[in-house]
């Protein structure tokens, strides 16, 4: 595919960093995109501000895409606004730093239900009118981490590591249908995110530098127009993590 246009695109999380520079750069390939937001509903209606002004449809959809009970609305508005969703981004996660010796229960299953639990819920509620249409992409925002167990602790770790499992098995299970199925593990991309975590230096990086949100919005874009690649992780991590 030359171009992305007349596709739908979902971004969980689209706001800020991340989310938003692959909301921008699928709407600049011919998407129209749906920004989801939990709190940042300033920030969601300037990346639509955006998007339109790139000559796209756009909506902001406020929804916390780890409630089950709360998802099939956000999808229900996407669809009823923009039409039937053809990409699904799950990007919508959380960060949060706790020494091991600390991290209880409540730390590790706040995190696992954000950052997987919610990818889950949201493919799950995409995927029939994917298969419908025998035409669609998943696409998961997992992490180093996941491979090399990172600095942040166990419970992230396998969160993102949860997402690649769930990503083989969908790409397993669609491979048939025009149904992609695929990931990006970035490294240090600088965000805000990344800036407030005083253990992220850029000399961690063999680059030396902190990547940009745009060097992973365009893998996003490669996954999104590619309908031969399936089942695989995009490492951008400036060299830390070689496969």
């Amino acid at each position: 595919m030359k171009t992305l246009s007349g596709k739908i695109a979902l971004i969980t999380g689209g706001s800020r960093g991340i989310g938003r520079a692959i909301a921008i750069a699928l709407a600049e390939a011919g998407c129209d995109v749906a920004v989801n937001y939990h709190h940042s509903q300033k920030d969601a209606e300037g990346v639509v501000q955006q998007i339109m002004a790139l000559g796209r449809n756009a909506i902001a959809v406020q929804g916390d895409v780890s409630n089950a009970t709360i998802v099939p609305s956000i999808v229900a508005m996407v669809e009823h606004s923009l039409g039937s969703i053809g990409i699904l981004v799950n990007n919508a996660g959380i960060l949060k730093r706790f020494p091991v010796e600390d991290l209880d229960f409540q730390q590790w299953s706040e995190t696992i239900h954000t950052n997987l639990t919610s990818s889950f819920l949201m493919s799950q509620a995409v995927l029939p009118s994917m298969r419908n249409r025998q035409w669609g992409r998943l696409i998961f925002l997992s992490s180093i981490a996941a491979q090399t167990g990172g600095v942040v602790g166990p419970h992230y770790a396998a969160s993102k590591a949860g997402m690649l499992g769930l990503m083989h098995s969908y790409a397993s299970l669609f491979a048939k249908e025009g149904i992609t199925s695929n990931a990006i593990s970035p490294a240090l991309i600088d965000t805000e995110m990344v800036r407030k975590n005083s253990m992220a230096k850029p000399d961690l990086i063999p680059l030396g530098r902190f990547g940009q949100t745009e060097e992973v919005a365009s893998a996003a874009v490669l996954l999104a127009m590619s309908p031969y690649m399936t089942g695989q992780t995009i490492n951008i991590n400036g060299g830390a993590y070689m496969s």
